[in-house]
């Protein structure tokens, strides 16, 4: 069995691309071996900043033998037909035998094919790939067509120590790479991946990622404990300078004293999002005035010309993050309110002033279903929330957006609850953020969110595919969080007409805004929530399909019952049951070009199993609509649960389609009614399984 190794060698990849590249050249790789015939043992990528690589261990030497029998045509089908399978096939007139079959007499001929070798395939198939290798963003040579993301330096590729050849982009492959660009940029030839690995790690290349990783994490927590500091927690970061160096050295930075002062996410924003540098803080848990900065280079004076102009680049940035701190204090954030009309939050939804007006509106009405929301602070909030995007430093840093605003806003002497929620109103940002659960800050989040999404539904502007320019789909996501993990019982059809309105004035507003479909977008957004959680998203469909259920807390609970009840033996055996009935009903209905919902005439019921289940029906029936109307949705399957044992007897007793006629519609009447009882909880017909 061989070994295949594949190396692309180029100009710098950017970081957020590199695991996306390395994925999706394994996949093209052994997809295509795949479809060539050629399997494999094993098949690993790896990425650095200036390669790809890729092997591909347990390769046979060639594809199998291939013997397939075809039929060809009639025996006594015309000369052209035949001499056309012939020629198709490769074929002689000698090579095809008739045989009789119970369609007539036919041509057949049994087809032997040799087995490809492997290095033969090679390289068409890798040409292949690499031309397909979908890159977010690529370039292209202004002499050729092929496009990568970097400009291509050279191409490895060796099947078991030989050559495999084969050319992308006016590159030909061989059996040589470089090592690290400044340490050991000469060429290194390599006989197998083993031998590659190693070489690399001698000419200063980790090549694996994982690997480069823990070096730097190990190497930066040891740095910090010899500080007596500790390395903040930044996994995103991590990923990021991981996919920045080759050969990683950290080292230890100061930040000038004179910016301690500056709000710990002025310093935090400046050193990660612009230097890529690791914050650290002291035993009492406060940012420290160091940095851990991750090099791609050993010095010989260990360091200290890197730290040097490290410290210089961030002291000069500081400084402007100084001066917009001490410029924007000297006006109060409410100043800055009415400079919102100058900013456009959409071309077609007016600007960021008519949005807070909105917002503001909206919160008041949420503020109702809040408990502790206190009015006149929501509006205080809500009014103040965007007003920092005029600010210098918001300006220079956008990141800080709302983290400014509450620094602002306690200057001015605003309630601390004000300010948190002027800090908080964007968040939940994403999965893994945390949610606000502080009333204002929740209430001010909810309204800011929901108006942006009935707004872009009001203009048509939704998620297509993977289309979401506005981050609606995050957006919806951040509602649902708030509400579910406040316990909010929030009407959000209520609060979408509500936001519609505000928007009565809004020129380009569709006449056909649709709340439903955009409830219809959350349960969406609710079944990606919730799969992680291991929680069933037909469930979910279930009782969204009841129609108008837009409070996710009771959803929730619904979801949570149905799904305990469905483990249940019980659950299961009722589940297959509703299926049986309701596939009865819907053939029966069809062929009636009618419905069964009538009444069920208890009088002609005949069969004691019929009887039985009527009599259970009712009972059930009686007790589920204040069961539900109270909300006790356990209670409510425990009480179809009566239903399992006389709905199996029924079936296995009774003869639904019977030839009585009335008696047949009064069976189908009992079938609707069951199907209609159960379907008071969820649409059962949406829940997968239960089919026989």
């Amino acid at each position: 069995m061989a070994e295949l190794l594949l190396e692309l060698l180029s100009e710098e990849i950017p970081a957020r691309m590199q695991a996306r590249a390395a994925d999706d050249l394994q996949r093209l790789v052994t997809d295509a071996l795949k479809h060539v015939g050629l399997t494999f043992k094993t098949a690993e990528a790896f990425v650095t900043p200036r390669r790809l690589a890729l092997v591909v261990d347990g390769l046979p030497a060639k594809t199998k033998d291939i013997s397939e029998e075809r039929r060809g045509p009639r025996a006594d089908a015309p000369d052209k037909a035949v001499d056309g399978f012939l020629r198709s096939n490769g074929l002689k007139k000698s090579d095809l035998e008739v045989r009789e079959t119970d369609k007539g007499s036919f041509y057949f001929a049994t087809i032997d094919r040799k087995g490809t070798k492997a290095e033969e395939l090679l390289p068409d198939l890798l040409e292949g790939v690499l031309t397909a290798m979908p890159w977010p963003k690529s370039m292209r040579w202004a002499d050729r067509s092929e496009r990568w993301v970097r400009p291509l330096q050279g191409i490895l590729c060796i099947l078991d120590g030989r050559i495999v050849s084969l050319s992308f982009a006016g590159i030909d492959s061989g059996n040589k790479t470089a090592g690290h660009r400044f340490l050991a940029p000469k060429q290194i030839s390599v006989a197998n991946f083993e031998d590659y690995k190693k070489k690399l790690k001698t000419a200063k290349v980790l090549l694996d990622p994982v690997e480069r990783k823990a070096k730097i994490l190990k190497d930066a927590q040891a740095l910090a404990k010899k500080a007596g500091l500790t390395l903040n927690d930044d996994p995103a970061l991590l990923d990021e300078v991981t996919g920045l160096v080759e050969w990683p050295v950290v080292y230890l930075g100061a930040i000038d004293g004179v910016f301690m002062d500056l709000p710990p996410e002025v310093l935090t924003t400046s050193m990660r999002a612009h230097q890529k540098y690791f914050a650290l803080s002291g035993k009492d848990g406060k940012l420290a005035s160091h940095f851990v900065v991750v090099a791609n280079t050993v010095t010989d004076d260990e360091g200290k010309a890197v730290v040097a102009g490290n410290e210089r680049v961030l002291r000069a940035r500081l400084s402007d993050a100084q001066f917009y701190w001490d410029q924007d204090r000297k006006q109060t954030l409410s100043s800055r309110a009415p400079a919102l009309k100058d900013i456009t939050f959409h071309a077609k939804l007016g600007t960021i002033d008519d949005k807070i007006d909105r917002v503001q509106s909206l919160a008041a009405e949420i503020a109702g279903h809040v408990s502790g929301a206190g009015l006149d602070k929501v509006r205080s909030a809500a009014r103040l929330a965007k007003a920092d995007l005029t600010a210098g430093m918001v300006y220079e840093f956008p990141e800080l957006q709302g983290v400014m605003g509450r620094y602002y806003a306690l200057k001015d002497g605003e309630d601390a609850a004000v300010a948190d929620a002027i800090r908080d109103h964007y968040s939940p940002l994403g999965p893994s953020d945390d949610c606000p659960t502080a009333p204002i800050s929740v209430t001010v989040a909810l309204a800011d969110k929901i108006d942006t999404l009935v707004g872009f539904w009001a203009i048509d502007e939704k998620p297509t595919g993977s289309r979401d320019p506005y981050a609606l789909r995050r957006a919806a996501l951040g509602v649902i969080r708030l509400v579910l993990e406040n316990k909010l019982r929030l009407p959000l059809l209520k609060l979408f007409d509500k936001a519609i309105l505000l928007y009565r004035d809004l020129p380009n507003k569709s006449e056909s805004f649709d709340g439903d479909d955009l409830l219809a977008f959350f349960a969406d957004r609710l079944k990606v929530h919730l799969r992680e959680q291991g929680v069933r998203h037909d469930l979910i469909s279930a009782v969204f399909a009841l129609g108008g259920e837009d409070d996710l807390v009771r959803l929730m609970a619904r979801v949570t019952a149905l799904d305990g009840f469905l483990v249940t033996k019980d659950g299961a055996n009722l589940l297959t049951a509703y299926k049986r009935a309701a596939n009865i009903l819907r053939i029966e209905e069809k062929k009636d070009g009618t419905s069964f919902g009538a009444a069920v005439d208890a009088k002609i019921l005949s069969d004691a199993e019929e009887k039985v289940l009527f009599d259970r029906l009712m009972s059930v029936e009686s007790r589920i609509v204040p069961i539900l109307k109270a909300e006790r949705f356990d209670d409510a399957m425990a009480a179809f649960a009566e239903l399992r044992e006389p709905v199996d007897e029924f079936f296995n007793e009774v003869t639904v389609n019977c030839d009585d006629a009335a008696l047949r519609v009064n069976r189908l009447r009992l079938l609707s009614r069951i199907r209609t009882t159960m379907n008071r909880v969820a649409d059962f017909s949406k829940i997968e399984g239960g089919e026989r």
